[in-house]
């Protein structure tokens, strides 16, 4: 977890697209969904930057060359890259303390009984699995 990197916005982009066809995807088959869905005219090297990126940070992953073309996979579910992203804020921010977030998120703002229910019972969840 410690080598966890973050992903750019543009790079978060292109891993939203590739998530969204969900099969294994080759750069022409995205230059063309960006051309057409998004507006972007990149060219074939923008594209291979950001998937390279991508393969260094272990969301992507290369699953075929079929000469000069690759075939592109996610490594991780957007799911798992949440749940790694928001291991990594709390680590790096705070300490890994969910308390010290929820403080910083809720500072000066008051809670509704219903949201303090909602967190308790979400806690108690949480400890029943530990314990069981």
């Amino acid at each position: 977890m410690n080598n966890f990197q973050k992903m750019s916005e543009t790079e978060m982009e292109v891993m939203q697209v590739i998530w969204e066809v969900g099969r294994p995807v080759i750069t022409s088959e995205l230059l063309g969904i960006f051309s057409q869905d998004k507006g972007k005219k990149w060219k074939g090297q923008t594209i291979a930057t950001f998937l390279a990126r991508l393969i260094e940070k272990g969301i992507l992953m290369i699953t075929e060359k079929n000469g000069r073309v690759n075939t592109y996979a996610p490594r991780m579910s957007p799911e798992e890259y949440r749940s790694q992203e928001a291991k990594s804020l709390l680590e790096t921010l705070y300490d890994g303390s969910v308390k010290n977030f929820l403080a910083t998120l809720y500072d000066g703002k008051e809670l509704t009984k219903n949201e303090i229910a909602e967190l308790r019972r979400w806690f108690a969840e949480k400890a029943g699995e530990k314990n069981g």
